[in-house]
């Protein structure tokens, strides 16, 4: 197989010049609602008061049970598929790599993030527990329970990583400590590694030193917004939640600082609004400071103040995935890029027969995210189907086939074609 240059575009999504881009004009939040006094703060769930019996899977009573971490931690749909807890299949998929773990309180998060279906604003709508979160429901689990059946046959685990997600919640920090000395004391974190998805917005430093020197091998920080801006209008003032760039970036670098070089790292969500020329200076500013970016899809969460909006474009999506692996894993810095007017990626840096093979080896249109056990530019967080519907895969959580990539070479919408 070999790709040579075609005089022009093979594809057009009857967009402005053919190309596709959520524009910050369209990608605009409406405005959360007034949760009721008596809802706020978990209210439904504190008023009830019905005490958890073992697993509790979202939906499945009508009113939810008195969870809370650190004994409660809740999972994703594919985890608990994988560790034996739910029953299903995963389109593709014989398991995922990642346990991704939750915290979760009756309260919930207290942030109200726009794009986010465990917002704040949701209380007078969905118990906590009951929240759809990366397009999926996540059962609640004792963390005891959880531990035990991972320890129980640690040389066949399907899990190359597990990862605790922070909250933005007053007892966040104080748990998450917790729940890794749970896990610490009965699997070593050098025979399955942890990361950490932070909550900068309650951390200090300090917190920061404390879950190195407890085992986590790996820290990020989830920023999701591209620009200061993005940032404001969906995770800041802007819908009334406590996050700042500013706090989040003071944390970033902490863990540059503690966890050192290919240790930290950061999320970015692709088409909130930013082009594609600023999510990219994003990319290179991390890698130029030593970290990796683990990058979303922006796919409208169900319940969430974004739901109403487009999908990233999946051309778009293919050009920054594409120029964010060659950033973070071929050296190629984004200076070397070429953009157009409107931000857009009209040249990677490197010759054809290159990025061919990078399009061909198929590992840039993966889930990226923090690195399981085959190789650093394979990650073991794949998410299965958390920003896409299986129908038209945004990150692939398996390798891409023979069909897979004639489709996302047509996605790319660039003048690359193959014979």
């Amino acid at each position: 197989m070999s790709c040579v240059k075609s005089p022009e575009s093979t594809q057009s999504h009857g967009r402005e010049n053919g190309r596709g881009l959520n524009s910050s004009t369209v990608m605009q939040p409406r405005l959360p609602n007034p949760t009721p006094k008596e809802l706020r703060n978990g209210g439904r769930v504190k008023t009830n008061g019905r005490q958890p019996t073992g697993i509790y899977q979202p939906n499945h009573n009508f009113l939810a049970p008195h969870m809370q971490s650190p004994e409660y931690v809740q999972l994703s749909t594919a985890a608990a598929i994988t560790l034996g807890i739910m029953q299903g299949k995963m389109y593709r998929c014989e398991c995922t790599r990642c346990l991704n773990l939750l915290l979760t309180y009756p309260e919930g998060c207290r942030a109200n993030c726009a794009y986010c279906g465990l917002a704040r604003h949701r209380e007078a709508e969905r118990d906590y527990a009951d929240r759809n979160f990366i397009r999926v429901d996540w059962p609640a689990v004792p963390i005891d329970d959880i531990v035990n059946i991972v320890a129980k046959d640690l040389a066949n685990t399907p899990f190359h990583r597990m990862c605790i997600s922070m909250i933005t919640h007053p007892k966040s920090d104080r748990d998450t400590v917790s729940v890794l000395k749970k896990w610490t004391d009965k699997i070593d974190p050098n025979t399955l590694p942890v990361s950490i998805l932070s909550n900068p917005t309650t951390m200090t430093k300090a917190d920061v030193v404390t879950l190195k020197d407890l085992g986590a091998d790996i820290f990020t920080v989830a920023l999701d917004a591209a620009t200061p801006e993005i940032f404001d209008r969906t995770r800041g003032k802007g819908v009334q939640s406590p996050h700042k760039w500013s706090k989040y970036w003071e944390i970033l670098l902490s863990a540059r600082e503690v966890f050192g070089a290919q240790r930290f790292g950061a999320h970015i969500i692709v088409g909130m609004g930013e082009t594609e020329h600023e999510v990219l200076q994003l990319v290179q500013r991390i890698a130029n400071l030593g970290g990796h970016s683990h990058m979303f899809c922006f796919f409208p969460e169900k319940g969430s103040l974004m739901d109403h909006l487009p999908a990233t474009p999946r051309d778009q999506w293919r050009r920054v995935q594409l120029a964010r692996y060659l950033i973070d894993y071929r050296d190629v810095q984004i200076e070397q890029m070429k953009f157009d007017s409107e931000g857009r990626i009209t040249g990677y840096g490197i010759t054809d027969s290159e990025l061919c093979d990078v399009i061909d080896k198929g590992i840039a249109f993966r889930t990226s995210g923090c690195p399981g056990k085959i190789q650093e530019d394979i990650s073991a967080c794949d998410r299965p189907y958390g920003d896409s519907p299986p129908s038209n895969i945004a990150s692939f959580p398996f390798h891409p086939r023979k069909k897979d990539l004639a489709k996302i070479r047509r996605q790319l919408d660039i003048p690359i074609v193959v014979r």
